[in-house]
């Protein structure tokens, strides 16, 4: 592996736009992903050598609150939830992993319990890379630490952001921008802009009552943002999602 991984000077770490669709195989995933783009043919295929793919069936769990990080995981299709339970049993949704996305590093890190359930929403295939070959990269690839720091600050000025959603904007703006979270182009380069969810699944990524959620999702249907069908949301205006506040 080259050492240097440095990207350019002046080299933004914009995905690219040809990324694959959704229905892609776990070569493909893994070829598009950032943090890969910068290891040579040879590291690629040791780190490749060592990742395993699973399907997961809707509402099973790909890992569980509790237990000990063991894998760095990746969405090749579908999205996962990431929730948290109180001792008193309330379930509180932290966001959504679209396809492309990567998580749980936090935990890898700091080599501690994970701290949220992730949960499959709909057919699901996920990626697993194992904690010594996290450990490996973090060791011998300057881009794969860059890409880290990269993705800790989205993620980081994505719950602010949605803190800030929380307490400042109307319901049917705060659905909009909770959905539009959900095609970060850093955080999940290969999402698709028709999801499998069902409006059950965004009140709770919202925080909010499946009654409000559904009539937030009519308001922004009709302003062209959006269509709804039975367990399936296309967005039609990503931009308009990501600026309404009407």
């Amino acid at each position: 592996m080259s050492r240097s991984g440095q990207t350019p000077q002046g080299t933004t770490h914009t995905p690219d736009p040809a990324a694959p669709a959704p229905g892609q195989s776990l070569d493909e995933m893994l070829r598009s992903s950032i943090w890969a783009r910068d290891l040579d043919p040879v590291a690629f295929d040791n780190v490749r050598a060592r990742i395993t793919e699973r399907s997961v069936g809707p509402g099973e769990h790909v890992c569980h609150q509790g237990r000990s990080a063991v894998h760095w995981i990746g969405v090749i299709e579908g999205l996962v939830k990431l929730t948290g339970v109180s001792p008193e049993g309330k379930t509180v949704t932290f966001t959504g992993v679209n396809a492309g996305g990567w998580f749980g590093e936090g935990s890898l890190l700091k080599d501690e319990p994970r701290r949220y359930d992730g949960c499959a929403v709909g057919h699901t295939r996920v990626a697993l890379m194992p904690r010594s070959t996290f450990n490996w990269l973090l060791d011998n690839s300057i881009s794969f630490n860059r890409f880290l720091l990269h993705q800790l600050n989205e993620r980081l000025g994505l719950f602010i952001s949605m803190v800030g959603y929380d307490r400042m904007l109307r319901p049917e703006a705060r659905v909009a921008r909770c959905l539009a979270t959900l095609f970060n182009p850093y955080l999940y380069p290969n999402s698709s802009l028709s999801l499998q969810l069902p409006q059950e699944e965004v009140a709770q990524l919202a925080g909010m009552s499946r009654q409000r959620v559904n009539q937030a999702l009519r308001e922004l249907e009709d302003a062209g943002l959006l269509h709804v069908e039975y367990g399936r949301i296309t967005i039609r205006d990503l931009e308009g999602l990501q600026t309404y506040e009407a």
